[in-house]
């Protein structure tokens, strides 16, 4: 018989599925939940890796989803997509409120203020379904070893996916059901044409994102519709497959030991979700495709076991608490990663909360007829849930705002910054002073220009366009300068646009994160052949057209040490400008260190001597500029480290403003606080003052 025959006359088959009827519980898809689950609960755990099970889930999502809405079609019934949609976030938010808010009173109390924002909006993102595409705009790392500084609602973006599928398969199953009707067409064949489509395109579009940008790639839920897509042919096209019983076999056990050693076999973390997810969808499927043998040899017999089931049922409880429990509890004791035995316990952690979680609010949630009465009880019980977890994420950020308000009110009195280092400050500020920025607002506490580089100073190049920004139109401005480098020269964007605004400059920049202005050397080329092709890319610009004056920062500080280098062939790219009448200032890089400062003063307070280290362990007692000085014609060198530093320790907090937004950048404000003394020592320092 053939599939399409077969699908056009849907007979029991030998997996065991019933098209026509309504689908029978197959525990033995239970049992690769719990498999899936433990797959990646056991990798994130204690290999801190992908291991493929996401994947399961995704295709196991889509295949249970098909039978239901073929079913509605095969036996007569509508599709009511409102009450199913309103039926199944029903089922599925109460779970996920449940762990969004320990979660967020688990980080209020153990993680640093300093991550709060972050885990705020990444809170709304897993509670409406986004949290991919919020990961995706922020590019996160999905691959990153220390999964302590990890979010603990990253694992949301698998869940983003499904909602986000959840609310697209339905109507494509509706607007296939109109067309079959309407044209007189076999549903469940369109539906096989279509998804077949679907498969395709997204596997393209996955292989070819993957290979340009994998951890783009991660998150994307076009690169991941195909794996659902998939789930969904294998409940199309099973009815139409007679395979025999020592076939299925064979195929349920190749398909287990497939899927369990993709972790192991494969270099998932550079592959995903391109061509190798096909390895544990297929795997999957090949289970799913065996069905229930009925044989003492078949995968199925274990699968079905009431401890796979069992498991299998809290299953997604599972999910939701492992991520958590294991990012916050690695924050907590200050560890990057899990070992043996404190993974053995976060597991049985999880376990325990994903049972409770499961029997006392899943399921009795799950079985309260009341809002299955009518659509209107079932949108109370639905936005009942929302609001548990939207009340205290609204309260949190309505008090960060006020307090952030009624500093800011107070800033010019109580936060003088860098000033508070000048010679003859008076402390004026209020004892109990507030801290700025807020901790929370710290990681967003970056210096930028108002926007987009444009007319004549717009490079030609599309990816040093993209990083190209400006302060204000150049046509009426007295100098034009440029900053360069990567964020070690963002960051002094704050007092170089405040000097540049007061004297009538157009202060613009081409930054790189992680790219250092540097000559691009064959060995440079080697090693970070990204950034050697952008450089080149800058030197075009420049040579296009030249600025007035170029700044950047020409030393290289070493964590928690006085070591401290030139930026490798500095005194070669200040010749080359130079000669082409060109203004160059090199700035010394601030001192880093191997914690996080600002993290440090919110955890311990701004008087630890922890968060105060000695300015001899911290800075060379020479220049690094000293070999220079005097060298190259056009050439000055500025040293604003007398405003980070004290004269005898370098602390995270000066003047009642957080110096370090992390371990080794200045925050904006702090930077904010030197700009006046910066403007003086610049224009002393090149002669701008009489031009």
């Amino acid at each position: 018989m053939s599939v399409a025959r077969a699908l056009a006359s849907p007979r029991r088959n030998g997996a065991g599925v019933e098209p026509n009827r309504k689908s029978k519980f197959r525990p033995e898809i239970q049992g690769l939940r719990s498999l899936a689950v433990l797959m990646v609960v056991s990798y994130h755990v204690w290999f801190g890796r992908v291991s493929g099970g996401v994947d399961v889930f995704l295709l196991i999502s889509a295949f249970l989803m098909t039978l239901q809405f073929v079913g509605k079609y095969e036996q007569g019934r509508p599709m009511a997509l409102i009450k199913h949609w309103l039926h199944l976030f029903r089922r599925l938010l109460p779970a996920a409120v449940t762990a969004i808010t320990a979660t967020l009173a688990a980080s209020y109390v153990l993680l640093p203020r300093t991550r709060w924002l972050d885990i705020v909006d990444q809170a709304w993102a897993s509670l409406f379904y986004y949290e991919n595409a919020l990961l995706q705009a922020r590019a996160v790392d999905y691959y990153a070893t220390d999964h302590s500084l990890a979010s603990p609602f990253q694992h949301f973006w698998s869940l983003s996916i499904q909602g986000q599928v959840f609310i697209l398969w339905p109507l494509a199953f509706a607007g296939a059901a109109l067309l079959a009707t309407r044209f007189r067409l076999h549903y469940r064949i369109l539906l096989c044409y279509i998804f077949a489509g679907v498969f395709l395109v997204s596997l393209t579009y996955s292989i070819v994102f993957t290979i340009t940008n994998q951890a783009q790639a991660y998150f994307d839920t076009g690169a991941r519709l195909w794996e659902f897509a998939l789930g969904t042919l294998v409940a199309l096209i099973l009815p139409g497959l007679r395979i025999p019983r020592t076939g299925r076999i064979i195929l349920g056990w190749v398909g287990i030991l497939a899927m369990l050693s993709c972790g192991i076999l494969l270099n998932v973390q550079a592959a995903f979700p391109g061509v190798a997810a096909l390895w544990p969808t297929l795997a999957a499927a090949s289970v799913i495709a065996a069905g229930q043998t009925g044989s003492r040899f078949g995968v199925d017999r274990i699968l079905s076991t009431g401890p796979l089931v069992r498991l299998g049922d809290n299953s997604y409880a599972l999910y939701l608490w492992h991520w958590p429990v294991l990012v916050i509890a690695l924050a907590a004791t200050g560890r990057d990663h899990a070992g043996p035995l404190s993974g053995a316990v976060i597991i049985v952690v999880s376990m325990g909360l994903a049972y409770l979680t499961t029997r006392f609010v899943e399921k009795p949630w799950r079985e309260w007829k009341w809002p299955e009465v009518n659509r209107r009880r079932a949108t109370v019980s639905v936005a009942a849930c929302v609001l548990i977890v939207v009340v205290p994420l609204t309260g949190v950020q309505m008090q960060q705002h006020f307090a952030a308000e009624a500093a800011q009110a107070a800033a010019q009195r109580n936060n003088p910054g860098a000033q508070a280092l000048l010679p003859g400050f008076i402390d004026k500020s209020d004892s109990d002073a507030a801290i700025l920025p807020a901790a929370e607002q710290l990681p967003v506490d970056w210096a930028t220009l108002s926007g987009p580089c444009t007319g004549a100073l717009e490079p030609a190049d599309d990816a040093v366009r993209n990083t190209c920004s400006q302060s204000r139109e150049s046509d009426d401005s007295s100098k034009s300068v440029l900053v360069l480098g990567d964020s070690h020269a963002q960051q002094w964007l704050a007092a170089i646009a405040a000097v540049g605004e007061q004297k009538d400059w157009t202060v613009y920049a081409m930054l790189k994160g992680g790219c250092q202005v540097q000559p691009s050397t064959d060995e440079f080329r080697a090693t970070n052949p990204d950034c050697a092709t952008y450089n080149d890319a800058v030197q075009e610009q420049i040579a296009k057209n030249p600025p007035d004056a170029i700044m950047l920062v020409g030393t290289a500080a070493a964590p928690s040490s006085p070591a401290e280098v030139l930026t490798p062939g500095l005194e070669e790219l200040a010749t080359t400008w130079t000669g082409q009448g060109i203004d160059v200032v090199a700035i010394r890089d601030n001192p880093r260190f191997d914690f996080n400062m600002a993290d440090c003063v919110v955890t311990k307070g701004k008087d630890s001597p922890d968060c105060r280290p000695a300015q001899a362990n911290l800075l060379a007692t020479e220049s690094p500029f000293a070999p220079l000085e005097g060298k190259v014609r056009g050439m000055t060198f500025m040293d604003m480290t007398d405003l980070i530093c004290d004269g005898t320790n370098c602390p995270g907090v000066v003047g009642n403003t957080f110096v370090y937004l992390d371990n080794n950048h200045l925050s904006r404000t702090y930077v904010a606080s030197m700009s006046s003394a910066f403007g003086d020592r610049l224009l002393a320092a090149t002669g701008w003052k009489e031009q």
